[in-house]
């Protein structure tokens, strides 16, 4: 059987890409619009990075899953599951938290951990992991699709049952106050709001699932015509259900809303399926496409990596700018225009980590959690 999709790693790598060109802005002032998050109601072609990071997740899990049935004991799986969960939390947590200091009138002070934020990407990505392997190693996968439904159904249910759709008025947001502290919440919305809370990660298994089942069928009969062909219905049945059901439970990135999930997870298949018919299935020459699979390899040293980067830029002080990250982008990127030179930062930013992960590549440095 099959046991590495090139596909896979392209599609992670393209994911890692987009996610650190979003990610890194020269100025969110001048961001050209598709490289935005919608505000509330709606989607932009940001919107799908993140669902597409958590797709790739299961599908990664997919392959590792038959493995770990055959040769491992419940207790093996059960430990590493949760040890993987909770590396990744934490390292989630500690980069809202990191550089640990900041600067104030007369030095640096303490950041202090009561203020601290809780939650995250990563540590969505953690919890939304942790749970789906859970699900997927004791249950079938028919019994995981029909657990993931129920859970998109009663989400529906509880955020129109308590409260309402607005930011600071649904179920979801109202869970966090009370249980994580308005002080360990997200506030870059104006408000404090996480986008990655507690509830609205319930449903974030539906795209981990949605890339565990289609790796799972893949990998089963890779030259299957048929199969992949019904894989392509099924994902234009998933955004076309989640399009429509935009109208009663709009599509909302920042809620994690159940047609979102919908909508996301049926592009993320077309789009994991169209790598796989160039890369494995026909096995053709597509060396464009290989761009990203350095990237692909080492996704989560990379993301890290951009990530803690841009905050040590931003905690540089510059004295003429506010710091090292503003200075760069004044002196160098903004003389080309606000909106290009806001672009060509965070191009210029991507290509850096990109190639750190080549430099990895070529000498074989995987992390793995």
């Amino acid at each position: 059987m099959q046991q590495r999709l090139q596909s896979l790693d392209v599609f992670r790598g393209m994911t890692v890409f987009f996610m650190i060109i979003v990610n890194s802005s020269g100025n969110w002032g001048t961001t050209y619009a598709p490289l935005l998050h919608a505000k509330w109601h709606g989607f932009t072609p940001t919107d799908l990075v993140f669902p597409s990071f958590l797709f790739a997740v299961g599908a990664s899990l997919a392959i590792v899953m038959e493995r770990w049935k055959a040769e491992k004991t419940s207790s093996e799986v059960h430990r590493k599951i949760l040890v993987r969960t909770a590396i990744i939390f934490l390292l989630g947590f500690l980069m809202y938290w990191f550089p640990f200091t900041d600067w104030k009138e007369g030095g640096l002070v303490f950041r202090p951990i009561g203020e601290t934020r809780i939650m995250g990407v990563l540590q969505r990505i953690a919890l939304a992991y942790g749970l789906s392997a859970l699900l997927l190693y004791h249950f079938s996968l028919r019994k995981v699709l029909y657990i993931t439904l129920g859970i998109l159904v009663a989400y529906w249910g509880i955020l129109w049952g308590f409260g309402d759709l607005t930011m600071s008025g649904n179920a979801a947001h109202l869970l966090d106050m009370v249980l994580l502290g308005e002080n360990h919440l997200y506030k870059g919305e104006g408000v404090p709001f996480d986008p990655e809370g507690l509830l609205s990660t319930l449903p974030c298994i539906g795209n981990v699932v949605a890339g565990y089942a289609t790796v799972f069928w893949l990998r089963q009969k890779p030259k299957d015509m048929q199969l992949r062909f019904r894989l392509a219905l099924i994902a234009g049945a998933l955004a076309a259900t989640g399009f429509l059901w935009h109208y009663g439970f709009p599509i909302n990135k920042k809620l994690w809303t159940s047609s979102y999930v919908l909508l996301t997870s049926g592009i993320s298949v077309w789009m994991l399926l169209s790598l796989h018919e160039l890369l494995d299935a026909r096995k053709e020459d597509n060396s464009r496409l290989h761009f990203f699979t350095p990237m692909g390899k080492n996704p989560l040293f990379i993301y890290l990596l951009s990530e803690f980067g841009v905050i040590l830029l931003l905690w540089i002080p510059s004295e003429a700018h506010g710091n090292l990250y503003n200075a760069i982008y004044q002196t160098i990127f903004r003389p080309t225009g606000d909106y290009l030179g806001a672009f060509l930062f965070a191009l210029a930013w991507t290509l850096i980590c990109w190639a750190v992960a080549v430099w990895m590549d070529k000498r074989r440095w995987y992390v793995r959690v």
